[in-house]
């Protein structure tokens, strides 16, 4: 037979052994690397439109490709995991997340091989991502639609 553990001992025990929260350190990083981020993103935005003229649809491409590129590039060098460790949420903005999502697994599973380790594990983690990213999508433009027969 087990043996019951008064409700007052228990939660004692629980108290001692669960770690401390690091709720505002994490909160604080998580805002800083993510704004962060998201002002790198429009540095690159108001440099490719003074110095290359670019605009539109050029320009929000070209941003991305850089982010993309970056987040690809820390990813590969190690650098992205370790400021994932300190922002937490704060590094999944949501390109540089991705990329990093794409990446991580496919440097993971290069042992396998190009074809049964890089290309089929490469979207073990991004897939969900893009599978309910797209259903999110066409959930909000059908919503959208109806909306705008509405009114």
């Amino acid at each position: 037979m087990l043996q019951q553990i008064p409700n007052k001992e228990y939660l004692q025990y629980v108290k001692k052994t669960t770690p401390k929260s690091k709720e505002g350190k994490t909160l604080f990083f998580s805002f800083m690397v993510g704004g962060a981020i998201c002002c790198l993103g429009q540095f690159f935005r108001y440099m490719l439109e003074y110095w290359a003229g670019l605009s539109g649809d050029k320009l929000a491409g070209s941003v991305s490709i850089i982010l993309i590129f970056l987040g690809s590039l820390l990813t590969g060098l190690g650098i992205y995991d370790r400021i994932g460790k300190l922002a937490g949420g704060g590094s999944i903005v949501p390109i540089t997340g991705f990329a990093n999502s794409v990446v991580s697994p496919a440097m993971e599973f290069k042992s396998e091989g190009y074809i049964y380790g890089v290309a089929s594990k490469m979207f073990v983690i991004a897939g969900p991502i893009v599978v309910y990213g797209t259903i999110a999508s066409v959930a909000v433009g059908i919503l959208y639609y109806i909306v705008g027969l509405i009114f």
